[in-house]
């Protein structure tokens, strides 16, 4: 299924951060999100991922379609690796997590639990939840942040895997990860500041 966004505008904390933004993610292509630091790209991920309303504009293509991968790795410390990964195929209504295991090389930790991981062994079974959801789409946050270079191949390799099965990927990074997808630049989408009529005004 085709995500297709029309004349989307978005706010944080009430206030316009992009306006106008339009694009489409098919199945089997990935969008690369660029922008400066603050612009917006974690806002527009959650609104997209239904975690918040837009201002103005249409998404289509998105309800019980994707999965959403923030800042925060989204698990209990608790839990151990397998049990973490059980809970998330639970939710979204799956079986199976050894691929998930295999892919993000999370096998010898399995047993481990998740307070107990490195920062970077934490953010590859974040990211192994992807593989749980059963989700066509992805959409990523920043997901590099703490990998090294060869779990950053791994998570590389797994996107490209998933566009392979017909998925599709929107992802939030400033670094090249070697895919062959398109970039989406919302520099241009900045939502420009609303004038204000009085000095009162600036306090309503």
């Amino acid at each position: 299924m085709t995500l297709t966004v029309s004349d989307l505008s978005i706010t944080r904390g009430g206030i316009p951060v992009l306006e106008g933004l339009s694009f489409e993610l098919p199945p089997g292509k990935a969008l690369i999100l660029r922008g400066p630091n603050g612009i917006g790209k974690t806002t527009l991920l959650r609104t997209l991922a239904g975690l918040q309303p837009p201002l103005e504009g249409t998404i289509e293509g998105a309800e019980d379609q994707i999965a959403y991968a923030a800042h925060s790795d989204g698990l209990k410390p608790t839990l151990t690796v397998t049990e973490n990964l059980m809970f998330w195929a639970s939710v979204f209504g799956t079986s199976g997590i050894q691929r998930a295991l295999d892919t993000f090389d999370l096998n010898e930790l399995a047993e481990r639990h998740a307070g107990n991981l490195s920062a970077g062994q934490k953010r590859r079974l974040g990211l192994a939840r992807m593989l749980v959801t059963g989700r066509p789409i992805w959409m990523l946050d920043e997901p590099t942040v703490s990998l090294d270079i060869n779990a950053v191949q791994m998570f590389a390799d797994a996107v490209r895997a998933h566009l392979g099965q017909g998925g599709s990927a929107l992802i939030a990074t400033h670094i090249d990860l070697g895919l062959d997808g398109e970039v989406l630049d919302v520099g241009p989408n900045k939502a420009k500041p609303k004038p204000i009529d009085d000095f009162d005004g600036g306090f309503l």
